[in-house]
Formats: structure tokens, C-alpha cells, sequence
């Protein structure tokens, strides 16, 4: 990075210049590099303790992967006789910083950092035990009486920087701690509602940390052309900032190079930068700031169902398929036409042959491409080891009799409500004493059933009278007893139930915490009058942040004047005229 960004971001530090009192302060960097951005840093805070006759002391601190960088970073420090400062440089391949932190108690005054971007962390993640197993308080935290991940997706640890910097504030003085980082675009807005990222942004905000975000100009850094950004963090905002979170664009303040370095073809000048500090300072909404609450980032990720409506037919052809249900039909399929009941019957004689065929499948390959029969060269050894398992053949075989058996009793008729269809089913199943598991009864029923939109919702609970109050928003509906009687739930008075969600109809909602009403009404106003039969799934709903610069700062290119249009009209035609007066020309000859 060029001094200019390094002198632009440390110059944030001039918001707490008055602030700033004579004795010691820690600056740190995570992702250190060859120290450039920590220097900056102290050269600028020694410097504004000199402007106003403060003392200060201060001690540097860093962390970086990179063994060439950092010995770098080491050695310059010791050449320029900062010995206590290169002791606290650590770095090499084996210290990650997010998954050896080397400052795990310690907390710092000023923090700066410009990680690495799009950069997996797949190997510190297995480090740190997984997703699932890492402990690491810098990434676990509790928020609200909620504990949140911070782990982000594994293929872009750059958040995690951030996460990691927010965790090492200092907050047990006046002057708290401030911290300015430099991210891509991704990081506003990656990761969906209770993800890391999502979580990062979240925690950040809502502990009224987050400051303001700076967006750069493109083409700023050498090797790369994409959007940069600035976040500056403080756990000591000024009143006047409290609760509100400042945008500003600065994509358009910067001078051009005379020549390209590389993807590099602009650069910050120092009136760019006073610009950028005198439009933080300001903190007043102009064409390129914007000055947000809070929650205006926020929202609900609402999980919207809709009931599954299901006809019923206990046909041949349905009751065939159940022969399959333990999965691998394409490969049970011909084998069950080659070996037939045997397998079911005879296992001992057949399994042999079945090894066989097996053996033969794996050694297969269609080159052609011609067959309809789906490749099984290599079989995986779990799908072996399923099919050679007579359990499932004689479990799938059952299924099928036992169908057989309901469509005897039942016959083959179409049921168009499916509650009637499995009162009728459950009530053969006691006439004929079969012997059949939940699980199995729920394959059944499900294999000759199939979606269909007029058919009555699908009853899953059935409410007590008394024990539970109407609430279609929130899945709680009341049937009258004629409709219960219809839906084969028997009383004289009317019943709550819940329905059955249907998985393809599953949708979701992004509710702004800021929407008058709340979610309710959110729901009320955009879905209830496309789809009445729509409820809320109110444990599943997350909060989510994400922040959008093109929204608040697009700007539409303004449209063409009919007059210009028709011109450019007017001329196509006299071209396409000439050209065409030039062929028949051309023709004649």
C-alpha cells in the first residue's frame, strides 16, 4: 500500500486529537506486512502530542505470516534502534494471527490493518477444531444473552481481522480505542442473515462501535482494480455520534497517475485526503455523506411457510415405486429386473450374483455416451454396501405388501383431502394388524400422495379446546366443526390446528428493523394478499446486517432527449439508404 492510504487512514486518528494526553499507548497491527501502516501510525500520534505539548510513549505491536515481511518489518525496527518495539514483532508461516493469536490479554489504543482479501483460512480454521468445535472468545462471543459466531465462510477470512481487532479494545480508559481497517465490497455485504459475516456486522453495530465506512476510488492499489473501503471503529464515540453510523464517497477524489503502475492509475493527493478527514469531521450529510441510524443496516430474515395441500391414490403403479424406497432406484431398478423376488426370498442364493454384477458395473465405462443407463463406474463403497444389505430389499418388500394390503382394504379410489385419506389408512392398519413403524407408515403415505393446489391444507397438530388461541400469522388456524369433520378432526366446537409446511412453497423475507409495525405488519402489507394462507415461522427468524453504498449513493444517468434519439434515428436510416441504393447499383451491372 502507498503512503498516501497510509497517511489518509491514520489521519482518522485527528478525531481524538484534543483527546489525546500525555503517557503510553499501544498500537497494533494484525496483519502487519512490513510495518509500514504501524509506523505511520506512531509518526502521526507523536505528532499530534507534540502539536499540544502532550509526552507520550509508545509501543508498537504486530503480527505477520509472511516470513520475508515480517523479518523485514523486524529488521527495520532493530536497524532504527527500537529494540522493545521489534520484541514485540511476531510473525512467520506457524503464526497465524487468526489462529495464534500472539496477544491473546492484551488490549491497544490504536489499531490498524489492511488483511488479506478473498483469502482462504481453511487450514487455521482445522487448527482451531472446525466451525462447529472452535471456542475462540475473539469468535464466539456473547451479544445480547445470545451467543454469536463470528466464523465466517472459510474460503474469506478478512472479517475475522476485524472481529479480531474489535476484540482487543480498550475499554477501561477515556480515550477507549480506535481502529481503521481496509476491506473489499465483499465485506458490507457477504454472508446472509446469523452467518459470520452477517454476525460481524451485527455485533459491531449494534455494540455502537461502528463509526464510519469510507469508500475509496478503484484502480488504487497496485495489483488490484476492485472497490476498497475504510472502516473506522471507536468504543468512545462522541455524543453527536452516538447510535448513527457515517457513509461517505470518496470514489471521485483522487488525482489520475501520467502513467499506470500496474492496475494502479490514481493516486490520493494530500487535498483528497483533507477533503476525505474534513468530510468525517464535519459529520453532516452532503451528496457524498450519508448519516444513518443504526438499525437502518439491520433486518429480519423472516421465514414465511405455506401449508401442503396433497391428493392421495393407492395406485399400482405409485405402490411399484415403494419397492425402491431405500434409495439407488437407477441401480436397484435393474437389478430387481434380473434377480427378481429371489432377492427377497432366496438371498443366499443370489447374493453371489449380485457381487457379480456389481463387480462388473464398477469396471464399466460408458465412452460412448450413448446409453441410457446411468455410469456406475466406481461405485461408492456405501452405495455397495447398501445394496448388498438383504435389509433393505426385504424392508422395501414389506412396503410394497403392506401398500398392497391398504389398497385391498381401501381400494383405488382418489382421495382429495389427505386427512381423510390417512384417518381411512390408519383405520386399515388397525382392521388388518399390520405391523408397521411411523417411519415407514410416513413412506407410504407419501408415495402415493402428490402435491396439488385445490386440495385442503394438511393437518400436522390438532389443538385442544382452550389450550390454544387463533392466530393465522403465526400458524394457528381454527376450524369450525363442519370443517373439522371434513378434515377428519371430530368435535362439536371449534379446534385450532397447525398445518404442514410445504418445503417447495418455503420462502423468506427481509423485514427492515426500521419497518414501522415491525414484522407483522411487514407481513400483512407485501405477502397476506398474494398468498391468505401464508404464516410466519417465528422461531426461525434471524437478524441480519448488510450495508449498501450503491443504494444510498447511486446516482441515474439521466435519459436521452427524444431529439437526440430521433437523430440517431434519421441517421441509420440515410446509411441504411445509401447502402442499399449501392447493391442495386451493383446489381444492374
Amino acid at each position: 500500500m502507498d503512503q498516501a492510504i497510509h497517511n489518509k487512514i491514520v489521519s482518522f486518528i485527528w478525531g481524538i486529537a484534543d483527546a489525546i494526553r500525555s503517557g503510553s499507548y499501544l498500537l497494533y497491527d494484525g496483519a502487519l506486512g512490513i510495518g509500514g501502516m504501524l509506523t505511520v501510525g506512531e509518526e502521526t500520534l507523536l505528532q499530534l502530542a507534540t502539536a499540544r505539548g502532550q509526552q507520550i510513549t509508545t509501543h508498537l505491536y504486530g503480527q505477520e505470516i509472511n516470513p520475508e515481511t515480517y523479518a523485514i518489518c523486524k529488521a527495520d525496527m532493530l536497524l532504527k534502534g527500537e529494540g522493545e518495539n521489534a520484541d514485540h514483532i511476531v510473525g512467520g508461516a506457524e503464526w497465524s494471527t487468526l489462529s495464534h493469536d500472539a496477544f491473546p490479554a492484551m488490549s491497544f489504543d490504536f489499531m490498524m490493518s489492511n488483511p488479506p482479501y478473498g483469502k482462504s483460512w481453511k487450514k487455521d480454521m482445522e487448527t482451531m477444531g472446525g466451525k462447529d468445535a472452535m471456542r475462540d472468545p475473539r469468535f464466539k462471543v456473547m451479544h445480547q444473552g445470545e451467543e454469536l459466531s463470528l466464523v465466517t465462510r472459510s474460503s474469506d477470512g478478512q472479517m475475522l481481522f476485524l472481529a479480531n481487532m474489535a476484540s482487543k479494545m480498550n475499554h477501561d480508559t477515556p480515550l477507549g480505542s480506535r481502529i481503521a481497517e481496509v476491506h473489499n465490497g465483499s465485506s458490507l455485504f457477504t454472508g446472509d442473515a446469523g452467518q459470520g459475516e452477517s454476525n460481524i456486522r451485527r455485533w459491531l453495530i449494534e455494540n455502537d462501535w461502528l463509526e464510519a465506512i469510507v469508500a475509496l476510488p478503484l484502480n488504487l492499489f497496485y495489483n488490484t482494480g476492485i472497490a476498497t473501503y475504510i472502516w473506522v471503529l471507536t468504543n468512545r464515540k462522541p455524543e453527536h455520534r452516538r447510535g448513527q453510523v457515517q457513509l461517505i464517497d470518496a470514489t471521485q477524489w483522487f488525482k489520475p497517475l501520467r502513467k499506470n503502475l500496474g492496475k494502479k492509475n490514481c493516486e490520493l493527493a494530500p487535498d483528497d485526503i483533507q477533503r476525505i478527514c474534513d468530510t468525517y469531521l464535519a459529520f453532516q450529510e452532503t451528496p457524498q455523506s450519508k448519516i444513518f441510524p443504526n438499525a437502518a443496516f439491520g433486518y429480519w430474515k423472516v421465514t414465511v411457510e405455506r401449508p401442503l395441500r396433497l391428493h392421495s391414490q393407492l395406485s399400482v403403479k405409485a405402490i411399484e415405486g415403494l419397492r425402491f424406497a431405500s434409495g439407488d432406484e437407477e441401480l436397484r431398478g435393474p437389478l430387481y429386473a434380473e434377480l427378481g423376488e429371489a432377492l427377497v426370498e432366496d438371498w443366499a442364493r443370489v447374493r453371489t450374483a449380485l457381487e457379480k454384477r456389481l463387480a462388473e458395473w464398477a469396471d464399466e465405462s460408458d465412452e460412448s455416451g450413448e446409453s441410457d443407463e446411468p455410469a456406475k463406474k466406481g461405485l461408492p463403497e456405501k452405495t455397495k454396501r447398501r445394496l448388498l444389505d438383504p435389509a433393505t430389499w426385504e424392508r422395501d418388500a414389506r412396503l410394497v405388501e403392506t401398500a398392497t394390503a391398504l389398497r385391498q382394504e381401501l381400494g383405488g379410489d382418489l382421495f382429495a383431502d389427505y386427512n381423510i385419506f390417512c384417518e381411512r389408512v390408519d383405520a386399515a392398519v388397525k382392521k388388518l394388524a399390520l405391523k408397521l413403524s411411523a417411519t415407514d407408515l410416513k413412506l407410504i403415505l407419501r408415495a402415493v400422495s402428490w402435491r396439488e393446489e385445490s386440495a385442503p391444507p394438511v393437518i400436522a397438530k390438532t389443538h385442544k379446546p382452550g389450550k390454544a388461541k387463533a392466530d393465522p400469522l403465526h400458524g394457528l388456524f381454527s376450524l369450525a366443526p363442519l370443517d373439522g369433520e371434513r378434515a377428519g378432526v371430530r368435535g362439536k366446537q371449534a379446534v385450532i390446528v397447525e398445518y404442514e409446511p410445504d418445503p417447495d412453497l418455503r420462502d423468506t423475507e427481509q423485514v427492515p428493523l426500521l419497518e414501522t409495525g415491525g414484522i407483522e405488519a411487514f407481513i400483512r402489507r407485501e405477502v397476506l394478499p398474494y398468498t391468505p394462507d401464508a404464516w410466519i415461522k417465528a422461531d426461525a427468524s434471524k437478524i441480519g446486517y448488510e450495508i449498501s453504498f450503491t443504494r444510498h449513493f447511486y446516482q441515474p444517468q439521466p435519459l436521452r432527449t427524444l431529439d437526440a434519439i430521433r437523430a440517431d434515428i434519421l441517421a441509420v436510416e440515410k446509411e441504411a439508404e445509401g447502402l442499399l441504393d449501392e447493391l442495386l447499383q451493383g446489381g444492374a451491372k
